[in-house]
């Protein structure tokens, strides 16, 4: 069995490669069962909350998951299309500015398979962008807080999957990487701070951020877009 260029290959038959000039190796190792695995966040009920999937198939039916399936390599040309894919054939959507943000791997991860690697993505949604319906092999979807959900009895590893990207997510806010994902196009200063506040799950000082966002000009105001009452309406900014 040869292992070959995805690109350059058309046919593996046997020991021999038809069409393909870049044979990578001769010897037949074993490989992992690779999956992808996404963390949809989303800010829902004043609360930073995932997105999961109740696995309708064994292992783990009737528990629930993150949405993700298994790598094709007679479908996917990359991760990310291969991603965007699997979103597809569970959410029956696509994810714009979905992520990879880290990759787990080992021996007991998935009853299935001897070894089995994931390759987890990121993506921050407004809750009005997310049109997701049950979709290949899941029988419910659910919004959960992300505080209950790392300790909540997930399928395999997810809880702890959730708990890195949720980590990731809060640290770049405390270094005032704004969740552009979760914003609209244009807000109040007001509700900017409020948004942070349900990533973080704490108070911000008032003052303190906003100082912080002047110093660092990460936002600029909307001309001539107000947004409240008559009296006292505030002016509408977004990120640069």
């Amino acid at each position: 069995m040869y292992y070959t260029s995805l690109h350059n290959a058309t046919k593996i038959e046997g020991d021999r490669v038809k069409n393909n000039s870049e044979v990578v190796s001769d010897k037949n190792h074993p490989m992992p069962y690779t999956r992808l695995e996404s963390v949809v966040l989303s800010v829902v009920e004043e609360g930073l909350q995932v997105l999961l999937a109740k696995r309708s198939e064994a292992p783990h039916a009737g528990r629930w998951a993150l949405p993700g399936g298994v790598l094709r390599i007679d479908l996917d040309l990359t991760l990310d299309a291969a991603a965007q894919r699997v979103m597809h054939e569970r959410l029956g959507i696509t994810l714009p500015g979905l992520e990879q943000f880290c990759a787990v791997g080992g021996a007991r991860r998935d009853p299935r398979a001897p070894w089995a690697l994931s390759v987890v993505y990121r993506v921050l949604v407004t809750i009005d962008a997310v049109q997701a319906i049950a979709g290949k092999r899941i029988e419910a979807l659910e919004w959960r807080q992300v505080d209950r959900a790392m300790s909540d009895p997930l399928a395999f590893d997810h809880a702890e999957l959730i708990g890195r990207a949720v980590g990731i997510t809060r640290a770049q806010l405390e270094g005032m990487v704004m969740p552009r994902g979760l914003l609209a196009e244009h807000f109040t200063l007001t509700e900017l701070q409020l948004t942070c506040e349900q990533v973080l799950g704490h108070p911000i000082d008032k003052s303190s951020f906003r100082r912080k966002l002047a110093d660092r000009n990460l936002v600029e105001p909307v001309e001539g877009a107000m947004r409240g009452g008559a009296f006292r309406p505030a002016q509408l900014f977004r990120l640069k």
